[in-house]
């Protein structure tokens, strides 16, 4: 009788099985498309890292180096806990965290006269306008990546941990914006009275359907 090799097939039923061989069982508890998915997101929260340290050096506003350094620190914890969902098809060991800004939640509304814009010619023409528009950049990317690919998971850790901070980087560019807004990077036009009005009463409400039990 010739040897065989490890089977690929799952233990049977009141079979004692090994810690190693349980690890790989559960690391296989992905779907293709899945796991590419996943690659995007840890390699976009890399990028985003890698990107801010280089932003660090040229940040003149204390300010703004504080949410960097906040927000650099935050999704360093939520890479670290991903991969370890991804590698062992386990809930994490450190629970997830909900990110809390700093800023108030004032809008200031209306446009002022501000030079053109145009590109750097050397990076000596980096400013804190410019450098908080690239992390703005960022954060709303990864929002968007975060909530398209949650509907792509299979395995319910992962979807919970992809799901549960796309509310995590809407603050954190809700951070941004406000920083911004207040210093005069991101104005925020405004329509006229009549119109906004006309547009605010374009909807009425509908009787409420009873939800089956």
């Amino acid at each position: 009788m010739h040897n065989q090799g490890p089977s690929n097939l799952p233990p049977q039923p009141g079979t004692q099985v090994p810690p190693n061989v349980f690890n790989q069982l559960q690391n296989k508890n992905h779907g293709g498309h899945e796991l590419f998915d996943v690659h995007e997101i840890l390699s976009g929260i890399i990028n985003m890292l890698d990107q801010y340290q280089l932003y660090d050096q040229h940040i003149k506003d204390p300010e703004l180096k504080e949410i960097l350094i906040r927000q650099s620190a935050f999704v360093t914890a939520m890479y670290n806990t991903i991969v370890e969902i991804f590698q062992t098809g386990h809930e994490p060991n450190i629970p997830m965290k909900t990110y809390t800004m700093s800023q108030s939640h004032t809008t200031t509304y209306g446009i002022k006269p501000n030079a053109p814009k145009k590109p750097n010619q050397s990076v000596n023409d980096l400013t804190d306008k410019g450098l908080s528009s690239y992390m703005l950049g960022h954060t709303k990317a990864l929002a968007s990546l975060f909530a398209m690919t949650a509907l792509e998971m299979t395995n319910p850790g992962i979807r919970r941990a992809v799901t549960y901070n796309v509310p995590n980087f809407i603050e954190m560019s809700y951070e941004i914006f406000l920083y911004q807004n207040k210093n005069g990077f991101y104005q925020v036009p405004q329509l006229n009275e009549q119109d906004m009005s006309l547009m605010l009463k374009s909807y009425m409400t509908t009787p409420q359907r009873n939800i089956p039990q």
